[in-house]
């Protein structure tokens, strides 16, 4: 094996400090914050806690799993991340697929038309004037329908559809299947990478929502998570109280424990699922960057 020159083994080693560098910046404060989130009030107020628990205790987390606002918040959080994700990739795929196929003759137009959505976007006040005339307002399609489908992500998929062998497509149809058929029963089986790297992208953009929920829902009770704690981090919104036994310990301390175990909640579900889909995130990003 032909051993590496001093200049690429310094490029190397730049890089892993470089690399570990950056790692340790977006690493240390999410570990500071779930340091905090399981410290006492009296270590978070007196700047004790860096890195690791100070007077370990679960009282912060025991506020949050009572609160039923923020269990209903969670809830509509799973409940848009899961179904805008499949009406995200369902989307995708049917624009995708047709556009990914050269007998299509109005495939170029479609390809321009979304790519200029890459370059122009709608201002805001247009967008909420057209969400208000269709009554999605308040409702939770307010945040599933808008961004049904990206553009990078339609790239992407179709993409991949492009590799797909036509003679599979052929034998499809000489066995009689029809176009829906074919997509449901050859395609997208063919397509499980891809379809499990968009649906890391989608969901975690739906995990996060806040801005289309500020924009568009004011009813408290379809806030999802995100905006629950935003509000509990800039106005304060936690109440607690001293009669409730489980909770009389809690009468003067300082909130931060809570709003920390509350960003924790927010984010580890996401931080648990994507090792897992990882390498199909890397797979997806890969599409179309070899051309044979």
């Amino acid at each position: 094996m032909k051993k590496a020159s001093a200049s690429w083994q310094v490029f190397n080693a730049a890089n892993f400090i470089f690399l570990t560098l950056l790692g340790l910046a977006m690493f240390l404060p999410f570990l500071g914050v779930l340091a905090q989130s399981f410290s006492s009030s009296e270590a978070v107020i007196a700047g004790k806690v860096l890195f690791w628990p100070v007077d370990f205790t679960w009282i912060n987390y025991q506020y949050v799993f009572s609160d039923a606002s923020i269990w209903r918040s969670f809830g509509i959080t799973v409940y848009i991340t899961v179904v805008g994700t499949l009406i995200n990739l369902i989307a995708t795929a049917s624009l995708a697929y047709p556009v990914s196929r050269q007998e299509y003759v109005g495939r170029k137009i479609v390809v321009v038309m979304v790519l200029i959505t890459m370059v122009f976007s709608a201002p805001l006040v247009p967008n909420f004037i057209l969400m208000k005339s269709l009554g999605l307002t308040n409702t939770l399609w307010a945040l599933l329908l808008p961004g049904a489908i990206s553009a990078f992500n339609f790239f992407i998929m179709r993409s991949f559809f492009m590799q797909i062998p036509s003679e599979i497509i052929d034998s499809g149809r000489i066995d009689g299947c029809t176009e829906l058929r074919m997509i449901w029963s050859i395609v997208l089986p063919l397509s499980k990478p891809v379809m499990a790297s968009l649906g890391i992208f989608y969901a975690v953009g739906h995990w996060n929502t806040y801005m289309n929920a500020l924009y568009y829902v004011n009813n408290p009770a379809l806030r999802p998570l995100q905006v629950k704690l935003r509000q509990l981090i800039d106005a304060n919104e936690i109440n607690i109280d001293p009669s409730a036994s489980q909770f009389s310990s809690l009468a003067h301390m300082d909130p931060e424990g809570i709003k920390m175990a509350t960003i924790i909640i927010a984010t580890l579900p996401i931080v648990l699922i994507y090792p897992f889909l990882q390498k199909h995130f890397v797979k997806g990003m890969m599409v179309g960057s070899v051309k044979s």
